[in-house]
This record gives C-alpha cells, sequence and structure tokens, in this order.
C-alpha cells in the first residue's frame, strides 16, 4: 500500500508513541532486554538530557526539508534478498518517533533527532524534473528528467534495493528510459545496486546508455577492499551495528542514513571518466559541470552543478553530519585541509546554487541557506585540522588533543555538521596520524608488550582480578548517581580498566559482564552512531561471543569479477602463511583464457610476487581458466580440487605443487575477536 504526502506518516509511526517512552526511567544495571543490554543509568539519562541545550532543537527546518516535495511512501517498506532473509526494513526503525522529540534515556537526544530525520523516506521532488528517492538504503538515488528519458544518480549498494527504488520511481513517475547513470564516487554505497537497474532496461537503452564516473573510478572502486577486506568487512559489523536489535538499546541509525544495505553487489564500468574541474558536458540535453574532489571524502569523486535547475549536487562532500576523516572501519586517513579547500572551492564556483542535494540526507534551498551550509561545513574541517596541529606542534598527543579540540560556539549552532558519523574526537586523532602516523614521541609506546601480556602483567600489579573487579564493580554503581562530567569520565575509565581485566582473563564472565554494562553507558551517551554501535556491539559480543561466520565473500562476486587481475594476485601475497612458506621455492602460472593474460606467480624467501608474462614462461605448475572460474576459486563458490579435476579448465605441470601452494594462503574469515584476545 502506498500513501499520499498528506498522510504519509500515520501508518508508519503509529506505534511509535507507545514504545518510545519505554526506557526514560532511571532504572538499574539489572534490567537487561533480550540481548542483554542493560537499562540507562540515573547519570547517563542526565548526560542525555545536557545535550537538550548544546543544541537548537526548536528548530523544525530539516523536518520541514526532509519532508518536503513528498511525493509517494511505501510505510511497509522491506526489501528481500536474492538468497533470502531481508536486505531492508524501515518498519524496524517505527519505535523512533516521527519528529525525533521523545529520545529515551538510552539514546542521546541529538542522535535520537538524526535518526527520526532519517526515518523520513519515499519518493521527492526536489525541484522541477529533478526528484530522489530516499530511505530504500544507506545513500539517495537521484533522477534528473532529460530530453528524452531519465539520468539516475549513484544507484544505492545492492542489486535488490537499487531495483525497489527505481521500480518505486517508475511506479510514480511513469516509465522512461535510462540515459545515462552517475556514480559520483568510488564507495560502494553508490554504485553497488547499479545492476539492480541494468535488469530493468531494454538491450537498446543498455546498449547506449552513458556510464559516467571521476577519474580512477575502476580501480578505487573495485580494490579499495581488496587487500585489507576481511579486517576491514569485521570492525565494519561494530562500526554499524550488524548483530543489534533495532530498537531503543540497539541500533537506531548510522547517522548518515539507516544503515547500508547487506545485499547482492555489483558493478558497471564507466563508459566516459571526467578528470578535470570545470568540465563540461550535455547529457542527453541537460547541461552539467563537473567540479573534482578526489582525495576528500574518497579517492576518486567529482560533484556536479546543474545550470538549468540552478542545483549542486554535492555528492558526499558534503552531508547533513561531520563526516569521517578516520573512518572506524578501517580505512586510509583523509586529508581534512584538502576537503575544506574543495568546499570552499565548491561554493565559489556554484554560488549561484538555489537548490543543493547530495548522496545522502535531504536536500536545501535557497542560495543564502547554502552558502552558510558549505562555509560551516567548510570552517569545521579546517578548524579540527588547524586548531589540531597547532596542539601537535606544542607536544600535545593525539589523546590529549582529541579532549582538548571542541567546535566553537560559531560552529555549534547547527545540527549538520555534528558528530553523527566522524566526530571531533577520532577526526583530531585522523589528522595527528595524517602527519605523525602512530608514534607520539614517548619512547614506553614504542616497543610495548602485546595486550594481553601487558593486560596480565597491569592487572597482577593492581593486587590481582578480584581485586581490580571489586573495586571496578563499586565505582560502576556510584557512577550511576554521580555529576554527570564525573559520571561519563567514570565510565571511560571504567571501560579501561576492565579491557585489561578481560585480556588478563578472558575466561571471566563476571568481568565481561561488567565490561559490558559499561559499554551500555557509553553507547547510550554518543551522539555519533558509529560510536553508538561499536560500544553497543561490544557490550553485545562481550554477552555472546564472535559471529559463527562473516560476511560471505560471494557478496562481492560481481565486483571482483571487474576488479584489476593483478588486485587478486597482491590480496594473495598478504595471504601467504611464512612460516608454511619458509624454505619453499614455486613458481606458479595462472593464464585466464578470456582475458588472454598470463600471470607469474614466484615463491621465494617467504614472499609471494606476480607479474603479467607470456604464454611460454616456464613454471613448476600452470593453470588456464577464466576469470568467473578464478573468482569462483577466490569466493568459496568452487574448490581446488574439484577444478583441478574439471574439464572447464587446463592443467600442466604438478599437482602437488599447486595444492601445496594454495594449501600455503590463509582463509581469513572475518569474525575473529575483539572485545577479547
Amino acid at each position: 500500500m502506498f500513501v499520499s504526502r498528506k498522510l504519509h506518516l500515520v501508518p508508519f509511526f503509529g506505534l511509535a508513541l507507545a514504545v518510545a517512552g519505554c526506557d526514560t526511567g532511571p532504572g538499574s544495571s539489572s534490567e537487561a532486554n533480550s540481548a542483554g543490554h542493560t537499562a540507562a543509568t540515573v547519570s547517563t539519562a542526565e548526560i542525555n538530557q545536557l545535550i537538550l541545550g548544546q543544541r537548537p532543537f526548536d528548530n523544525r527546518d530539516d523536518f520541514e526539508n526532509a519532508r518536503r516535495g513528498l511525493i509517494a511512501q511505501d510505510p511497509e517498506l522491506v526489501i528481500d534478498h536474492l538468497e533470502g532473509g531481508e536486505v531492508w526494513n524501515m518498519r524496524d526503525y517505527a519505535f523512533i518517533d516521527s519528529d525525533g522529540e521523545n529520545a529515551p534515556a538510552s539514546v542521546n537526544p541529538s542522535l535520537w533527532r538524526q535518526a527520526a530525520l532519517n526515518n523520513i523516506h519515499g519518493l521527492f521532488e526536489v525541484t522541477g524534473g529533478l526528484y530522489q528517492v530516499r530511505g530504500y538504503d544507506l545513500a539517495n538515488m537521484s533522477i534528473i528528467e532529460s530530453d528524452t528519458g531519465w539520468i539516475l544518480v549513484d544507484p544505492l549498494t545492492a542489486r535488490e534495493t537499487a531495483s525497489k527504488a527505481f521500480l518505486f520511481a517508475r511506479e510514480h513517475l511513469g516509465e522512461k528510459p535510462v540515459r545515462a547513470i552517475l556514480f559520483t564516487h568510488s564507495h560502494i554505497d553508490h554504485f553497488g545496486g547499479v545492476q539492480g537497474v541494468l535488469q530493468h532496461l531494454s538491450d537498446e537503452e543498455k546498449a547506449n546508455l552513458r556510464i559516467i564516473a571521476p577519474a580512477g573510478f575502476e580501480e578505487e572502486a573495485t580494490s579499495e577492499n581488496i587487500i585489507a577486506g576481511p579486517a576491514m568487512t569485521r570492525r565494519a559489523m561494530f562500526m554499524y551495528g550488524k548483530r543489534l536489535g533495532r530498537d531503543e538499546r540497539g541500533h537506531v541509525g548510522t547517522g548518515l542514513g539507516k544503515g547500508p544495505a547487506f545485499g547482492t553487489f555489483g558493478f558497471a564500468p564507466p563508459t566516459e571518466l571526467i578528470s578535470e574541474t570545470g568540465t563540461e558536458l550535455t547529457v542527453d540535453g541537460v547541461p552539467m559541470v563537473f567540479q573534482i574532489v578526489s582525495g576528500s571524502e574518497a579517492p576518486a569523486e567529482f560533484t556536479f552543478y546543474l545550470p538549468e535547475h540552478r542545483a549542486f549536487c554535492g555528492a558526499e562532500l558534503v552531508s547533513r553530519n561531520l563526516h569521517n576523516l578516520y573512518t572506524l572501519r578501517g580505512a586510509k586517513v583523509r586529508d581534512a585541509r584538502l576537503w575544506s579547500a574543495f568546499i570552499d572551492e565548491a561554493r565559489i564556483r556554484f554560488a549561484e546554487a538555489e537548490v543543493y542535494f547530495g548522496s545522502h540526507h535531504w536536500p536545501l534551498w535557497g542560495q543564502q541557506n547554502i552558502q552558510d551550509f558549505l562555509a560551516k561545513q567548510r570552517d569545521t574541517y579546517k578548524y579540527i585540522h588547524d586548531q589540531t596541529v597547532r596542539l601537535m606542534n606544542r607536544g600535545a598527543t593525539p589523546r590529549e588533543i582529541a579532549e582538548q579540540v571542541q567546535l566553537p560556539p560559531a560552529l555549534n549552532e547547527d545540527f549538520h555538521n555534528q558528530g553523527y558519523y566522524g566526530t571531533v574526537s577520532h577526526n583530531a586523532k585522523a589528522v595527528y596520524q595524517y602527519y605523525m602516523g602512530w608514534y607520539t614521541g614517548n619512547p614506553a609506546q614504542l616497543n610495548p608488550l602485546p595486550e594481553p601480556d601487558s593486560a596480565t602483567r597491569y592487572v597482577e600489579m593492581m593486587g590481582g582480578v578480584d581485586t581490580v573487579l571489586e573495586k571496578a564493580r563499586q565505582q560502576f554503581v556510584a557512577a550511576a548517581d554521580m555529576a554527570a562530567v564525573e559520571a561519563r569520565d567514570t565510565y571511560r575509565w571504567l571501560a579501561e580498566l576492565l579491557n585489561q581485566v578481560v585480556f588478563a582473563d578472558p575466561g571471566n564472565d563476571e568481568a565481561k559482564q561488567l565490561l559490558a554494562n559499561v559499554y551500555d553507558q557509553l553507547g547510550y551517551q554518543a551522539e555519533s552512531a558509529p560510536w553508538r554501535d561499536v560500544y553497543l556491539t561490544g557490550a553485545y559480543e562481550l554477552r555472546h561471543g564472535a559471529p559463527e561466520e562473516g560476511l560471505k565473500p560471494a557478496m562481492m562476486r560481481e565486483v571482483l569479477l571487474n576488479t584489476p587481475v593483478a588486485r587478486f594476485f597482491d590480496s594473495m601475497a598478504v595471504r601467504l602463511k611464512a612460516e608454511d612458506a619458509e624454505g619453499e621455492h614455486l613458481s606458479v602460472k595462472i593464464t585466464f583464457t578470456d582475458l588472454e593474460e598470463s600471470y607469474l606467480l614466484t615463491l621465494q624467501n617467504s614472499v609471494l610476487h606476480n607479474h603479467l608474462t607470456s604464454t611460454e614462461t616456464p613454471a613448476d605448475a600452470t593453470l588456464r581458466l577464466t576469470r568467473p572460474m578464478f573468482v569462483d576459486l577466490l569466493v568459496g563458490r568452487a574448490g581446488l580440487k574439484e577444478l583441478l579435476f574439471s574439464d572447464d579448465i587446463s592443467f600442466e605441470g604438478s599437482r602437488l605443487d599447486l595444492i601445496r601452494f594454495f594449501s600455503m594462503l590463509d582463509k581469513p574469515e572475518g569474525r575473529f575477536n575483539i572485545v577479547t584476545p
């Protein structure tokens, strides 16, 4: 059932008021929900109430903008995974009241407000001939009417969500051919759903389709997670709260949106690349002016301006929150100074814009509003950069800098640059890392013991596990009634202290439960959605253990099919088990029959190298197969032994050498412990 714009809030939020206040009392740590998360303490409730005096909560402009132009909404929005289960379920967030005013004690009121804004989903008209589908994925899909059809911008993360959003737009705007697709940048939530759109296009549409992306897109989009993918994916489970319940003691959103869609990821190669700022294109009658901002939020990214619409697409250069200079899932640190400069350039270059729309969140209207928005976004990143470097040059450490750098009043009067995704704290540490790396200069940090060894010695020095636990328990009980600032710092200290106990004695259930209780309170206090999810996932895993399985590599099969082959071999090199390879000297040649390319892999000195070579190069073992078959081998859809006796490949040399070679490669499952050793 679909509802008009006048009725769109009633069915979806009908239960909100009945549940929104269920966790507002002080409670006690023994009042756990089904996942084990305890109630907010009195001090946590007071800490969260303090935020109400720090932001202009009476300003409702964001809610008006987020609802403006609603054409249609599906209040029962659920999207199924192609292989069973759900990819997306907006009904899960019905516990958040529609105006974001009834935050329970277990959610920071500022984050609750952001979560309510991100609940507003549907098909919207931004301005004449420009539409957005929002709330069908972490990102937005934008639609530009062209002379003979549509231009799509950022077709979401997954095939399933993109298909649903595209068909929903067609149902309410009419069926039109797609003439072009723009990928604004190289992160998967902006291109991974492209096959969900392409599957609905005619052969003629696909044959003539223009796919426009920033220079470097293909390399960056397909290789970002190849080398460190297992570690990034595991940490993403923390950052996005994948294992948490959708409720007032669990995941409420990511700040940037509701969350990523863990569906079927795809790829399509661009037909045109934009490499210079100022490039102008006319796409099916629509003039566009591009700005290259690669090296800001993404390593390959552009923004663009639509002169006829007077509309600026900020991609992810700007959004309705402070972004990450360092993302908690793990990634290369971003350049805050460059990021700020790109925003300033956009502000000047596209000064006539009357409409701003982006890859996330809701639009903004009015030239002066946009100029003010861009100026404050620009100055927020520059302020964090400059003040971090100033303190760094005075000898302050990352932890000291993160504690001292706070946004000035002029940058703290709006919501759009607040730490719902990135934070001033971890972004300041990122600036330090960008310039100085991990080492603070303190010799004690140059060669410390591994965490479990260090923790064991700390706990022994403090009188043993039982003594430390008793003191920590007393402080935890006392913190519930402390003044807000003292309580917040006590919880932070207890997290550090009890982590030492858990790493010294990982089988101690009492220590793990007490640390989980501490993480609950820190999660409830967090204004940043990733911080909340990290703390609460830590609490969850202390109680329930690490996941039994990680994210399946097969989800990335379509992306891997478009990944440069050399990247596969680079990823194999970082999986080599050096202890097993000691003394081995092997050469393996892999020939891709569909690409007509051969690669020689050489193993010596416990290091694996790869080089493009000729088909005549000798090797201990030679394998001939297609790239899709090789990808199936990498993602576990096919086994090596089965392939070796298959008619689909040809083989020369020693099968034993080949099996021995592959046996020396680690098979990371992406489910390693994080909150325990």
